[in-house]
């Protein structure tokens, strides 16, 4: 069983950035894939990025490529997500999950652990 706990969430105008960082307990880290999720009021919860046990596989949703960035320290059990130039649109709740397939996957429902979620709000 794996524990996730997000932080770094916040409020910031458009334009800031945050990181935000995900701390893994109670499993092997290293072997699971990571990935970034959100979820806006009235909204389905979306990919946001994904990156593979060793790091060497990244992806992101359109929207967030050259803004956001994805990266993991295994020896540290945690995953980070950059976001910089930050937009209103970007406000919505910030989930990590990991799954343990090697495949990077994009739909929520083939991950097997998440997070409680972080918020981050942007205000124009």
């Amino acid at each position: 069983q794996v524990q996730l706990v997000e932080s770094g969430g916040g409020s910031v105008q458009a334009g800031g950035s945050l990181r935000l960082s995900c701390a893994a307990s109670g499993g092997t880290f290293s072997t699971y894939t990571m990935g970034w999720f959100r979820q806006a009021p009235g909204n389905e919860r979306e990919f946001v990025a994904v990156i593979s046990w060793s790091s060497g596989r990244t992806y992101y949703r359109d929207s967030v490529k050259g803004r956001f960035t994805i990266a993991r320290d295994n020896a540290k059990n945690t995953v980070y997500l950059q976001m910089n130039s930050l937009k209103p649109e970007d406000t919505a709740v910030y989930y990590c999950a990991a799954d343990s397939g090697l495949v990077l996957v994009l739909t929520p429902q083939r991950y097997d652990y998440w997070g409680q979620g972080t918020q981050v709000t942007v205000s124009s």
